[in-house]
């Protein structure tokens, strides 16, 4: 899953630690995140994209691998 959490983040003149406060995680969670190895839960995701004001898929992207079955 793709993500643009580190352009919202500029965009907003925001850190990752501001963000992670913000949501309820740790800057490390942000930053695992935004360099897709930690894809997050449903409500996370939503947390993130309310704090943007943004929809979910405003943030978030599934890419082609996400998307094939097993």
């Amino acid at each position: 899953m793709r993500n643009n959490l580190r352009v919202e983040r500029a965009i907003k003149n925001v850190t990752q630690q501001q963000l992670a406060d913000s949501v309820g995680v740790s800057r490390q969670t942000i930053n695992a995140m935004e360099l897709g190895k930690y894809v997050p839960s449903t409500l996370l995701a939503l947390k993130i994209a309310h704090f943007f004001r943004k929809s979910i898929d405003g943030i978030f992207e599934l890419e082609d691998s996400d998307l094939k079955s097993e």
